[in-house]
């Protein structure tokens, strides 16, 4: 059963995704640790648009849009570590769904960047890309996790 151990304490949980990528969440319940693919995806995506934000605020001379992108790219990460010590199943799947949804606004805030010439072609693919594949991860989660919450 997904979320179950002695105590109610998660210890592990995993995920399939799409075409055979299978996606790990391991808790090390005595010290709190969490390894995860999708982590840290997210981890090094927030560094990606930090370091685009940094370089719209230098180079680009834009602050409004790019902050924009800033708060929704570094809070897929922060909401889905959230989601690592949630207190139940729906409570996992409240917060990986919130950073679906913060990975989705990341996607707008690309695209309008994209749209006014902010990014060329090869900067919005490279880092569009990588935030497709953080949306096609978190979608597969909160699907599972959904689905096991009404089977369960």
């Amino acid at each position: 059963m997904l979320f179950s151990s002695e105590k109610g304490v998660v210890s592990s949980v995993t995920f399939k995704c799409e075409k055979g990528v299978v996606n790990s969440v391991t808790f090390n319940s005595k010290k709190g640790a969490v390894s995860s693919v999708t982590l840290d995806k997210a981890k090094n995506f927030a560094v990606r648009i930090i370091n685009l934000y940094k370089y719209l605020c230098d180079r680009k001379n834009e602050y409004i849009l790019s902050k924009q992108l800033l708060r929704s790219g570094t809070s897929i990460g922060a909401n889905f570590t959230e989601a690592q010590f949630a207190i139940s199943k729906k409570d996992f799947l409240s917060k990986s769904y919130i950073a679906y949804k913060e990975c989705g606004e990341t996607l707008y805030w690309l695209e309008i960047l994209y749209r006014t010439r902010y990014l060329s072609q090869s900067e919005f693919e490279s880092i569009n890309s990588d935030c497709e594949e953080l949306m096609r991860l978190l979608t597969t989660i909160t699907r599972t996790t959904a689905k096991n919450l009404r089977d369960g």
